[in-house]
């Protein structure tokens, strides 16, 4: 392995809080460089992996601004660039890497040195939090595919669950995120619309399912995820579902299940829920979408009281004159139970209400749950606000139930068969169930602060993380950020993290396709990425037994140029 080791420039001067000043070197063109390009500082003691922040034209006489060279005048722009105009990079280090116990030769940097350590786990060095900046002069130099290794690990690194979701910009370098650290933590992925959170959320997903790191619960609210859904841009082009590549390993269960049928979705499982499973802290979520009022949840906990879980169901068939009389009895309040029961039959509207259900589903999903099993809950038509919040909400609220219980047998018994599936629970629109106002009250809030105390841990996906309470952003553990334009947004994605005025310029400047930001507890360092494409060569790395067959077939090859040929 060859560093090739290119010189950008030296350390002039700056500090720990506020980043380093580098000056450029003059044989090397501004225009190369990029704001989130990776670089790193030589110091005596220590390599300091860096982002490039910012990019500063200077000039070391006003004059010269004030009576520029001509721009033809290429012989004075000569004369003057390097000592007269320079450039200055503005660069914020994130990690050192050190060899204990030896200081490392400032200029001894070559493959006779760097080449004599294990790139793939790291060993003999180790990588730290920055606690103090290189010395004046130390050379800084564009990061090689060594260093992306001895920092972000590497796929065939036996120790680690790590997977490649991407690689630096200008750069094919695979950069990896540690499944087993991304899971043990909530989450979340944000962007605004249309700067692929869905195809990162895929992406992010397939890696949990191939690498084995947990089971995965997703609430599909646009039934995008399970079988195949569009791809942006022109002409028809559709992308593969969790289920077409692993299908073995995950179900898919809808709350529609006509829609399901019409996209020619294979095996799904109808789904349906009943009015005697929805809790007064259901209703509580839906609130706002159903326009309860506090009075009206008073009212229900009496009717819950008087009619025991069918107390839904009792209402809805109750005349007003029969509304007058228990109000009578039972001290409620006439115009917020009829108000109660007014809102409450859009609630008939939904597909998968029924009024009894004789099979328990949820059961059913926790037994695939934990049998390893993956689950894709399709909304089809159900997918409005209402819909969406009140299934989540009340299947979540039953499976985070049974992991407390289940979690309490493995803490009592330390049986190793007892412990439960780590289990990731994926929600969309996500500043709907975690809004400060509500947070507190619902069972979203309540995962994202426990952690992976009962081994149940959220992914969220969002378009406003500046909706979500900001004790739970503190909580989010790795954050995958494409483009925001809202400066609001932007703040709450820096909620809780050091060195955030550095990184606000680098989500700023991200392309509107196909790059995040992503920092946090699965990764060692920030670092924008140009995400990994989700396509066919994807699919046979990811799943190659199930592709294997298909890749062969001389139909389905001559059926992909010709596609690739139309521009699809």
């Amino acid at each position: 392995m060859h560093q090739n080791l290119s010189l950008l420039g030296s350390v002039v001067g700056g500090s720990l809080s506020d980043g380093l000043e580098v000056r450029l070197d003059p044989e090397v063109s501004v225009e190369d460089l990029r704001v989130g390009q990776f670089v790193v500082i030589q110091g005596i003691k220590a390599r300091f992996f860096s982002l490039l922040t910012d990019v500063e034209l200077g000039t070391s006489d006003d004059r010269i601004n004030l009576n520029p060279p001509a721009f033809n005048d290429f012989f004075l722009q000569e004369v003057l660039a390097g000592n007269s105009t320079f450039v200055l990079l503005e660069v914020a280090p994130m990690l050192m890497l050190i060899n204990p116990g030896e200081d490392i030769p400032k200029r001894k940097i070559t493959d006779e040195y760097l080449g004599t350590f294990d790139a793939h786990t790291r060993s003999g060095f180790d990588l730290l939090p920055v606690k103090t900046i290189p010395s004046h002069f130390s050379q800084v130099f564009e990061a090689t595919e060594f260093d992306f290794q001895m920092v972000f690990g590497s796929e065939k690194d036996p120790t680690r669950c790590n997977f490649h979701i991407g690689q630096p910009l200008d750069m094919d370098i695979p950069i990896c995120l540690d499944l087993h650290r991304f899971v043990e933590r909530s989450n979340g992925i944000f962007g605004k619309s249309g700067t692929g959170k869905s195809f990162l959320t895929r992406l992010i997903i397939s890696g949990i399912i191939h690498k084995r790191a947990a089971v995965n619960l997703m609430f599909d609210m646009h039934s995008e995820y399970g079988w195949e859904a569009m791809q942006e841009g022109s002409g028809i082009s559709t992308v593969k579902g969790l289920r077409q590549l692993f299908p073995e390993q995950v179900e898919i269960y809808t709350l529609d299940e006509q829609s399901t049928k019409r996209r020619g979705v294979r095996n799904a499982q109808e789904m349906y829920l009943s009015y005697d499973q929805i809790d007064i802290e259901d209703l509580r979520l839906i609130g706002f979408e159903l326009g309860l009022s506090e009075a009206s949840l008073d009212n229900a906990n009496i009717l819950l009281g008087e009619f025991g879980k069918h107390w839904i169901k009792q209402l809805l068939t109750m005349t007003n004159d029969e509304i007058r009389e228990f109000c009578l009895s039972r001290q409620g309040n006439f115009a917020s139970i009829s108000a109660l029961q007014r809102k409450l039959k859009r609630l008939e509207s939904l597909k998968y209400i029924k009024e009894r259900c004789e099979h328990n589903y949820i059961k059913q999903i926790l037994q695939s749950l934990d049998a390893g099993k993956h689950v894709i809950i399709e909304f089809g038509t159900q997918s409005n606000m209402l819909s969406y919040m009140l299934a989540t909400n009340m299947i979540t609220r039953r499976i985070h139930k049974e992991y407390v219980e289940k979690s309490e047998i493995f803490l009592q018994t330390k049986n190793p068969c007892d412990r439960p599936q780590q289990l990731v629970i994926t929600i969309e629109e996500a500043h709907r169930f975690l809004d400060s106002k509500i947070v507190h009250q619902t069972i979203f809030g309540t995962i994202a602060r426990e952690m992976r105390k009962y081994f149940v841990t959220l992914l969220v996906v969002d378009q406003r993380p500046s909706g979500i309470d900001q004790e739970i952003m503190s909580q989010i553990g790795t954050r995958i950020t494409c483009l925001l334009n809202d400066d609001k947004d932007i703040d709450a994605i820096f909620t809780g993290v050091s060195g955030a005025a550095n990184l606000r310029s680098v989500l700023a400047k991200l392309d509107s396709k196909q790059q995040a930001l992503v920092l946090g507890h699965a990764i060692p360092m920030p670092i924008v990425i140009k995400t990994r494409p989700y396509d066919h060569e994807f699919y046979r790395i990811i799943a190659p037994e199930d592709w294997s067959t298909v890749a062969n077939d001389e139909l389905f090859i001559e059926a992909e140029k010709a596609k690739a040929d139309l521009g699809f």
